[in-house]
This record gives C-alpha cells, structure tokens and sequence, in this order.
C-alpha cells in the first residue's frame, strides 16, 4: 500500500442527476429526484479515488460501510458536488467523510469505509 493520502486530504467528483438515478423499485417510480442508492454509488465512487490512489497493482480495495444521511432532494437536471475527506487511515483502513451539495444546498452528509487487500485475499474470500 502506498503511503500518498493524508489525514484532511479531498477529492471531489461533479455529477448531473438523470432519469436512471431517481428513486424506482422493480419498474416503479416512487418519487422524481435522486434515489439513496445512486447517492451512494457516487459517493463510493468520490471516496475511491483515495484507494486507487493507494493501492499497489497486486491490492484492491474493499468497502466496509457506508452510512448516509439524506437531508434534501436533488432533481433531474442537478448537478451534485460530491466531496469526500480522509478522516483517518489506520493500517489499511481508510475512514472518509464526505457531502454532497447542489450549489449551495446539502443533499447528503455521512461516512465510507474501505480496506486495501491483497487481490488474492480478495478472491479467496469471493470463493464459493
């Protein structure tokens, strides 16, 4: 594992909400904004950026939790600013905070968990 992100360390990521994002359970429309689950596969993405730049090539990371507070809704056509700081680092553990804005309005606020692991483990742990 490489030694590159710090405590306080950021990375954002920009993305416009489309109609695959909104909130549909098996065909159905509940409601027309972004669902939690696609805030949560962008904010995974934003705080991933962190493990690919820490990784050897024989590592991968692995998330541990995830954990969202959604406060507003973000609509069709918004652009979300996802921000995701290291909070802590121990071992291979990566802790990060992140929120997610539209201009100036928080949408999401909450936390991700990763560890670095050699691929092998990886994939003798995915063995069934």
């Amino acid at each position: 594992m490489k030694n590159t992100v710090q405590v306080g360390d950021k990375r954002e990521y920009r993305r416009v909400v489309v109609v695959n994002d909104v909130a549909a359970f098996h065909g159905e429309v509940v409601h027309e904004v972004c669902a939690t689950f696609s805030l949560a596969r962008d904010i995974e993405w934003t705080s991933r950026q962190f493990v690919l730049d820490m990784c050897e090539p024989d590592e991968e990371g692995i998330g541990t939790f995830l954990s969202i507070d959604h406060k507003s809704p973000a609509f069709v056509g918004d652009e979300i600013c996802y921000i995701a700081v290291v909070e802590h680092i121990k071992g291979n553990e990566l802790i990060c905070s992140f929120e997610a804005n539209v201009s100036d309005r928080m949408v999401a606020t909450g936390k991700t968990g990763q560890k670095i692991l050699k691929k092998e483990k990886i994939a003798r742990l995915f063995k069934h």
